[in-house]
Order: structure tokens, then sequence, then C-alpha cells
């Protein structure tokens, strides 16, 4: 079983369908998204990162997947993503050691597809 694109394929027909309903809340919340991961003292690939191990502390796949794609694409790298959900242990104890190996699945996958040349 895949965690990355299959979750965001999974979801997409159900997301599209109630953003088509209620636009204006997924309008808010797409503004909310950019302001929360613009480069400030944090860059978008430490956000991303934060996010991705956050995700893994609320058992969201959906959330694993797209923060899993969004650190990948901004430059996180196997070691760092390892890391980073590492710490989910701590801060999550048993439910994160379910959720941290689909979460490094889902990295390792679009890690893959952002880095052809380095995927292990």
């Amino acid at each position: 079983m895949t965690y990355g694109q299959a979750v965001q394929d999974e979801l997409r027909p159900q997301t599209r369908e109630l953003r088509r309903m209620i636009p204006e809340v997924y309008k808010g919340f797409a503004a909310l998204h950019g302001a929360a991961f613009a480069d400030g003292v944090l860059d978008a690939k430490t956000k991303e990162l934060i996010a991705l191990a956050i995700s893994v502390n609320t058992q969201c796949d959906g959330c694993i997947s797209s923060h899993a794609r969004a650190a990948a694409k901004n430059g996180a790298t196997l070691e760092e993503a390892a890391e980073a959900i590492g710490v989910t242990l701590l801060m999550g104890g048993g439910p994160a050691s379910i959720y941290a190996p689909r979460a490094y699945s889902a990295f390792q996958e679009f890690y893959a597809q952002f880095h052809p040349d380095e995927a292990q």
C-alpha cells in the first residue's frame, strides 16, 4: 500500500465536490495556507517538515500525503524527513509509531518523484 499519491487520488473527488459547495470556505483556507507556508524566518521546507510531523500526531493520512509531497518538493532530504518524523515518536507515542512509517513511505514516494537521480 502506498501512502502518498494514492491517498491524494482517493480524496480528490470528494474534495472537489465539497469545494464546489463551499467555495468561500476553501478560498479562505487557501489564503491561510499560503500565509502559513510563505517564507519568513522559517523557510517553506522547514514549515512543511513541521506540518508533516504534526500530521503524524493527528493521524491524518491526507495531511501526511500532502505535506510529504510539499516537503519533498521544497527540497527536504530523506534524512531531514526521517528526523522530523522521529520527533513524532517522542511526542505521539504508540499511535505515532503507526503513522510515522506511513509518513516516511509517503515522503520516499514523493522524494523519488521530485529527485529521481537521488532516490534510494
